[in-house]
């Protein structure tokens, strides 16, 4: 399917004992698809793509930094993730506090560069909690480790705070409340473009830049 469509990938390669492809999508950022044997979410199939090999939802992150110990850190000692695996320059933190999308590889990359909020890069990295309280039990923590965080920011959906680990990465924590059934049933979930109040004024040229899909 990537050759058909002209995708940019590399050869299947193996890290920590799972299979792994990476390839480009069009603005130049790198993803990869990973074998996972026992995942338990629902795949997301199309006519094209049957379930045996349908992806189903984040397998991890990877944060290039010119030095890891400060964000590991933070990983260990805010969110309460431990290191369970490291190959060379390539640390795997995982918490098990969820049975998916748990887990976040920081590579040792000295003298890289900062990368650009720009196409083809990741603007930031959310870290999902179940409600308020939550939220700000790590706003408390983080404000007492000295860490500059934001008010938490109403956004429709979600609760939204953020701050900036030592690496320079922006860190988003967001909470499941209220959801996305405030402006529309489950059953019509992304069959419409649902907008924020402050933002419906802007349909008309927020709708114009969008790819049409299907």
């Amino acid at each position: 399917r990537f050759e058909a469509n002209g995708v940019t990938y590399n050869k299947p390669a193996e890290k920590f004992g799972a299979r792994y492809l990476t390839f480009l999508d069009p603005d130049g950022l790198k993803l990869e698809l990973t074998e996972v044997a026992d995942d338990p979410r629902t795949p997301w199939t199309t006519p094209e793509v049957g379930a045996e090999v349908a992806t189903r939802g984040f397998h991890h992150i990877t944060l290039t930094l010119s030095d890891v110990k400060a964000t590991a850190a933070v990983l260990t000692d805010v969110f309460g993730y431990k290191l369970v695996a490291q190959h060379v320059n390539r640390f795997r933190y995982a918490t098990d506090a969820l049975g998916t999308a748990n887990i976040v590889e920081l590579v040792a990359a000295p003298g890289e560069g900062r990368g650009h909020v720009a196409a083809g890069s990741v603007h930031h990295v959310a870290f999902r909690v179940k409600d308020d309280a939550t939220q700000l039990y790590f706003r408390d923590l983080l404000l007492k480790k000295g860490f500059q965080v934001t008010p938490q920011i109403d956004r429709q959906y979600f609760h939204a705070m953020y701050f900036r680990e030592p690496g320079g990465v922006l860190f988003e924590v967001a909470t499941d409340n209220p959801g996305f059934m405030v402006d529309e049933p489950l059953a019509e979930l992304g069959t419409h473009l649902m907008l924020p109040p402050q933002y419906e004024s802007q349909r008309a040229a927020i709708e114009a830049h969008l790819l049409v899909l299907g």
